[in-house]
């Protein structure tokens, strides 16, 4: 009985011992190769599109000197610190050769727009509503980035500006937000009040 027991104990234990490596070895590292595998799968479905896209763009190193070329071309419509007062000078420059009176500006402060800095601008002006037009395309071809919003737009009359310097008929008086775009630190400008001349 003795050697009955010593033998149902031995085989138990060759038994025992690899169900046991293979619940605390073997079980774990199956997860494991599994979720690798899955892993590895997921990123050669995601090089393959890669691939595939790639395919469609004849000559990738040539499309992005291309989109490298076109943001050295936005760049380069972005004014620095020192040139904004020069950009301003030239958005009254072209209200006052289209008969536009610029009558207020008022500053904002700057605002970071991803890299560059947007200063937005309240203007107020009044002149002939065929002057504000030309204005606005005179704005749209200036090399400089700008954007203009919040307009408002109404006729203009008497009250506008006195029996004195009545406006004639067809005029308007206009507000708008300007902003122009620059590439470095806050431009220092005056804070509020009439437009160089």
């Amino acid at each position: 009985m003795n050697t009955t027991a010593r033998q149902i104990g031995f085989f138990v234990a060759l038994l025992g011992i690899p169900l046991t490596a293979w619940y605390t070895v073997f079980r774990p590292q199956n997860v494991d190769i599994a979720e690798a595998m899955q892993d590895i799968a997921t990123r050669q479905s995601q090089l393959d599109r890669i691939a595939k896209l790639a395919e469609r763009i004849p000559d990738l190193m040539a499309a992005l000197v291309t989109g490298e070329q076109l943001v050295q071309q936005i760049e380069a419509q972005l004014p620095r610190r020192r040139d904004v007062e020069g950009v301003l000078e030239n958005i009254w420059q072209i209200a006052e050769r289209n008969g536009m009176q610029v009558r207020s500006v008022k500053t904002k402060p700057p605002v970071p727009s991803a890299v560059y800095m947007e200063l937005p601008l309240e203007v107020s002006m009044d002149g002939p509503f065929e002057g504000f037009y030309r204005f606005l395309l005179e704005l749209e071809t200036m090399p400089r980035i700008t954007r203009l919003s919040q307009m408002s737009i109404q006729e203009a009359g008497m009250k506008v500006r006195g029996p004195q310097n009545e406006l004639p008929a067809g005029a308007v008086a206009t507000q708008f937000t300007l902003s122009i775009y620059f590439a470095d630190a806050v431009p220092e400008i005056a804070s509020a009040g009439d437009p160089p001349r």
